[in-house]
């Protein structure tokens, strides 16, 4: 019996076994086995390299978990994979403008209180030894909610006056998650004790700008319509505030007749003044008489059909969607209509006055105008006011004692 061993990669000259019992064979078996260990104990390297990285590494419990609260931090933070851009990328003009957008509005909104604290405390006035003015960032809550001021007030104290400083401060009118601008604050309970008492007897000055989506007519004027909270049904019900006229247009239509007041309604009162307006859009300023929920935004949108820009909530009354606005307003722009929700609401606590503060003389406060609201008035070509139309400038915030 012959055994040709020609096919192994083990360079050996053949051989012959003679298998003339069972010994022989067995024998021939033995020498067959001995040549393919042989063979597989000197596989060239490069396969045993080749073997050993194709295997995948476990995955430890620590990183396991990392990972899971990596994506759970995502998806809080809305980033989905399509948003998601890498920097190698070539982004084009519209997703150039939606992550300018986005950089403007949500810078804070996932920091270390420590972090959000510092910024907070680069823009604080003190215009007054028992007060102190925030120039309110966009999408950060005043009380409840992640990340909000009311959380970090102790830090900024502390900043501001020591860390053995065993006072607090405490915030005297607060401002909605959207809104901007001027937050006042005191050092002390009775101060602002003092200050609520003041705003509920119509004796604090507040002054807002906003952004409209179309041109108010007339430029000036007075809105005095109550507001009430509705409930709207359909698809995506929900709760908003809405008008409830005490007036209707007579069925001759020739004047209006009284009609019975909701006696849920609260009274709302809004001086408005056109301060300059381009490209179908306005730069209002607002002046609230009263302080009823959202009365600004339901007033501009429903009372004047101009509704703030950005203003998601109040630009449809049976449905919640993005703001639908003009193809000329969207060029302007820079954006296209499916990106609209992006735009953050165009609503700033600009000046604050309170009157003869504790008998002495009148306390006026202003806060300059956010990054995205300066950029969206320069691409509508919307000037911004001079100082003889606005007591205040656009500069840092500063404070004035008349």
């Amino acid at each position: 019996m012959h055994c040709d061993n020609s096919k192994t990669e083990i360079n050996y000259h053949h051989f012959r076994c003679v298998d003339n019992n069972l010994n022989g064979a067995l024998q021939c078996c033995r020498g067959v086995t001995f040549l393919l260990k042989r063979t597989h104990a000197f596989a060239p390297r490069e396969e045993a390299a080749q073997t050993d990285s194709d295997k995948q590494p476990h995955l430890r419990a620590i990183d396991l978990a990392r990972k899971i609260r990596q994506e759970k931090h995502n998806e809080k933070a809305g980033e989905s994979k399509k948003d998601v851009l890498k920097p190698s990328v070539l982004l084009t003009p519209l997703q150039k403008r939606v992550v300018e957008l986005r950089q403007f509005t949500q810078q804070l909104q996932n920091v270390h209180p420590n972090v959000l604290a510092k910024h907070l405390h680069r823009g604080l006035i003190r215009p007054h030894p028992e007060l102190a003015v925030i120039n309110k960032p966009y999408g950060i809550s005043v009380q409840g909610g992640k990340n909000n001021i009311s959380d970090v007030l102790p830090i900024i104290n502390k900043i501001i006056y020591g860390i053995r400083d065993e006072s607090e401060l405490h915030i005297c009118l607060g401002l909605d998650k959207e809104t901007t601008g001027t937050l006042l604050l005191a050092r002390t309970e009775e101060v602002r004790d003092y200050v609520q008492h003041l705003h509920k007897n119509h004796q604090v000055e507040n002054k807002y700008w906003v952004v409209t989506v179309g041109v108010p007519v007339p430029s000036e004027g007075v809105i005095d319509i109550p507001v009430i909270e509705r409930e709207v049904t359909g698809a995506q019900p929900h709760f908003k505030m809405g008008l409830s006229p005490v007036y209707r247009v007579s069925d001759s239509g020739e004047g209006v007749t009284r009609v019975r007041a909701n006696r849920h309604a609260q009274g709302a009162v809004t001086q408005y003044r056109v301060l300059d307006s381009n490209s179908g859009c306005s730069l209002v300023e607002l002046k609230p008489i009263t302080g009823v929920k959202h009365q600004l935004r339901v007033h501009m949108a429903y009372a004047l059909g101009c509704p703030i820009l950005g203003d998601h909530k109040y630009s449809h009354w049976t449905k919640l969607a993005p703001q639908r606005l003009p193809d000329s307003v969207l060029r302007k722009l820079g954006l296209e209509q499916s990106k609209a929700r992006y735009l953050p609401l165009h609503l700033h606590a600009r000046r604050l006055t309170l009157p003869e503060f504790k008998g002495h003389n009148d306390i006026t406060v202003s806060c300059s105008l956010p990054k995205y609201f300066i950029s969206t008035l320069r691409r509508l070509q919307i000037p911004i006011p001079d100082k003889k139309d606005d007591a205040s400038t656009v500069a840092p915030p500063s404070f004035q004692n008349k």
